[in-house]
């Protein structure tokens, strides 16, 4: 195990006064993650990072938060910085850095700074890396080439990183072998399922106080994120219609009793547009001059491109905040289109994010992925890896004890008649 151990560079965050309440959300959602609670209790006694650097690129909020604090019980030195400049909470990176994880994030960040804070995050030379969206691994096969040598290995938290990684992979171009997380079982299921479903609506809703019963939401990409929210959407009383480009999806939105049409078409109907792609400019000039007057438009993808932010501006005769997280664009039709959270991830950019009971699942998956880097990197190649079967099941073993539940064990007979071709 290497154990040449970097002085970090100091945390960079706004406000260090904001410590305690960073404390008491930090503590909240710490009674809600048995998992990792007990991946920490056991990494505790282990150390399987001890002499380790991990970098972190993730939303940083409390239950990342308690994340980066189990690596640091685990011996590992962390550095982190938020994925996303809206969904960092000041005063959880102040509550980080007062308990020794270098922090270089705040909330609001420019593009600027929130690039510097990543090249930050590289500076500390990190062995292992944690993602969310591909941006240290994006630096670390650019600017940061030459650094990429000295990386075990990384994991990735997300749709939209996993699929750049792989576009990598298949241009020969990915340096160090990374671990899917977000394609694991215990995590598109549930996390990018009921996780998403409800986080999304708890964003719009809180932002914008509004009804949801009896209105139109139209939801853009039927993977597993766009199912929840489709779901939580009807749970709420809504009509919705489903757009799409994958036949397979299309159809299986339709079995599921939503309409799907083209976005040329749903543009002209909906009161509410959720966009869960991962792809660029999927609602654009077209669609909003078609639109509603007092339309609403979310993203609950990756980036902000989705919903094109830069054709809204271009087209738009003004522009104003009229609520937080709520900026309204006049068109020249006379009609008024509302874009909340920038056009970020809404559910973390107007609220917390996923609910910690799932997180658990999801955390714990990264905690487990980066101790099997850590221990079996030589012998991985520069791939796309997914997560071992094992721990996927070992996480969804330990969140039904959590729960109290007990399932039932294949006898040796049932396993042999299993395995038996006669």
């Amino acid at each position: 195990m290497q154990t040449d151990d970097l002085t970090l560079a100091p945390s960079l965050i706004r406000d260090p006064s904001l410590a305690d309440e960073g404390d008491r959300r930090i503590g909240w959602v710490m009674h809600h993650m048995p998992v990792l609670s007990a991946i920490r209790e056991d990494f505790l006694r282990r150390k399987p990072f001890q002499g380790l650097r991990i970098g972190m690129s993730i939303h940083l909020e409390a239950k990342t938060a308690y994340l980066a604090l189990v690596l640091r019980d685990g011996g590992a030195q962390v550095a982190v910085t938020g994925s996303n400049p809206l969904s960092t909470q000041d005063a959880v990176a102040a509550a980080l850095a007062r308990r020794g994880v270098a922090v270089y994030a705040w909330h609001g960040a420019t593009a600027g700074e929130y690039r510097a804070h990543l090249l930050r995050v590289l500076d500390a030379r990190p062995q292992l890396i944690l993602d969310d969206g591909g941006d240290l691994t994006h630096l670390l096969h650019t600017e940061r080439k030459a650094q990429a040598e000295s990386v075990w290995g990384g994991t990735e938290e997300t749709t939209t990183g996993v699929l750049r990684l792989r576009a990598m992979e298949r241009a020969g171009a990915l340096l160090f072998p990374v671990v899917a997380v977000n394609d694991a079982y215990c995590k598109y299921l549930f996390d990018n399922r009921y996780g998403t479903g409800q986080s999304v609506w708890d964003g719009i809703l809180r932002t914008t106080n509004l009804v949801v019963a009896g209105k139109t939401v139209v939801v853009a990409g039927y993977g597993w994120c766009g199912r929840g929210v489709a779901r939580r959407a009807e749970g709420l009383g809504a009509r919705v219609i489903v757009t799409e480009v994958d036949p397979i999806r299309a159809l299986e939105a339709l079995m599921d009793g939503y309409q799907v049409m083209r976005m040329a078409e749903a543009a002209q109907v909906g009161d509410f547009f959720i966009t869960v792609t991962g792809d660029k400019d999927v609602i654009v000039r077209e669609h909003f001059l078609s639109m509603k007057d007092g339309a609403i438009l979310a993203n609950a993808g990756h980036f902000d491109v989705e919903v094109s932010v830069r054709q809204l501006a271009e087209l738009a005769v003004s522009r104003q905040t009229v609520r937080e997280n709520i900026e309204e664009f006049a068109l020249p039709n006379g009609r008024r289109v509302y874009l909340l959270g920038e056009g970020r991830l809404v559910n973390l950019a107007c609220g917390d994010g996923h609910p910690a009971e799932i997180m658990d699942m999801s955390f714990a998956l990264q905690a487990r992925s980066l101790e099997y880097l850590a221990g079996h990197h030589q012998e991985l190649k520069a791939a796309v890896w997914p997560v071992p079967p094992e721990i996927d099941r070992q996480v969804a073993m330990e969140k039904l004890q959590a729960l109290g539940v007990r399932i039932d064990q294949l006898t040796p007979e049932q396993q042999a008649y299993l395995n038996s071709w006669a």
